[in-house]
């Protein structure tokens, strides 16, 4: 057993970005997924958002992933934060940046008609274009380092590896820089490692379960019924 105990579930980008950081860092730690539609009496004690990551230091509880993040910086080696202080703090921007793309996924895969859809992927697609006109080197955010603006990011762009199966809904696509970033992100190990084998296959199961424009459209292409799924996401 480790002194880091990490509550997990299987398609939160949060969870994944915490992954990323202790793998980089060499870090011990066990893992263990939490069914976030059947929470445990235990896991709410310790996650008063009810959300997952929690992170289970030396015996005590740290809820959300920048807090997760901020701590293994300071206890852990190999810092993945820029060593000067004006850096890190614009990449702390960055990571908020990031947060707030996810917001916006959850808001495209959650949509119910078409105009939430299309409002939602027109948000991603400015978000796409802020992006791309801010890389300058290659091939992480800020050039040879990876940095934690590339472990939160690795978990946004692994989402639309699962969106382009299910349509041509260029929000990623037209940007070189962008997609060089992303497909440097996908070849990483700790990037890679972050989710189980079986995660395209349960993520497309959950898209396809919402009551949403996109899970329609996962039906249109498979001639199976779009589900009914409606509240919060036990999921992803």
């Amino acid at each position: 057993m480790s002194n880091l105990h990490l509550m997990s579930h299987a398609l939160c980008p949060y969870v994944q970005r915490a992954v990323i950081s202790l793998t980089e860092k060499g870090a011990l730690f066990d893992r263990t997924d939490i069914d976030l539609a059947n929470k445990p009496d235990w896991f709410l004690q310790i996650s008063p958002l009810g959300k997952t990551p929690v992170l289970v230091s030396v015996g005590q509880p740290i809820f959300e992933s920048v807090p997760i993040l901020e701590y293994l910086e300071e206890t852990q080696p190999h810092p993945l934060h820029p060593a000067c202080p004006l850096e890190r703090a614009q990449h702390r921007g960055w990571i908020e940046f990031g947060s707030a793309m996810l917001n916006d996924i959850a808001g495209f895969y959650n949509a119910l008609d078409t105009a939430a859809f299309d409002a939602k992927t027109a948000s991603l697609s400015a978000k796409a274009d802020r992006l791309e006109g801010e890389l300058r080197q290659r091939p992480y955010f800020a050039g040879d380092a990876f940095s934690l603006v590339d472990a939160v990011f690795g978990p946004v762009f692994r989402y639309f590896d699962t969106f382009d199966e299910i349509g041509e809904f260029d929000i990623l696509a037209g940007r070189p820089k962008l997609a060089a970033w992303r497909a440097a992100l996908a070849a990483r190990p700790s990037v890679a490692a972050a989710v189980g084998t079986d995660y395209p296959e349960r993520l497309m199961t959950f898209l396809s379960r919402r009551k949403s424009h996109l899970a329609r459209k996962i039906a249109a292409g498979t001639g199976e019924p779009s589900g009914g799924a409606t509240g919060q996401p036990s999921e992803a």
